[in-house]
């Protein structure tokens, strides 16, 4: 691995790690918190991966992308506002 490759994903990951509770502080929302902290993992995710290009790489590049975004859309809301399982005709 490049050696500035690991130091700019280590950069990036401590950036996360201060960025997610700030967010939190700021909108008082856990899960956009957990999603900013997401979203600087998955950057630190693709510069390491500049610094390691095999086909490993990649797959756990693509992994990690795929496993934010299943826990992102776990996180979101329901369109329609209510809790799940909650039944809307009734009020």
């Amino acid at each position: 691995m490049i050696p500035w490759a690991q130091g700019a994903a280590l950069l990036v990951t401590a950036a996360g790690l201060v960025a997610a509770p700030a967010a939190y502080r700021m909108v008082g929302d856990a899960r956009r918190a957990l999603a900013v902290l997401l979203d600087f993992l998955t950057a630190a995710g693709l510069v390491r991966l500049s610094g390691d290009l095999s086909w490993y790489g990649v797959l756990t590049a693509a992994a990690v992308i795929a496993l934010r975004h299943l826990i992102t859309f776990g996180l979101t809301p329901s369109r329609s506002g209510s809790a799940p399982g909650a039944r809307p005709w009734v009020r």
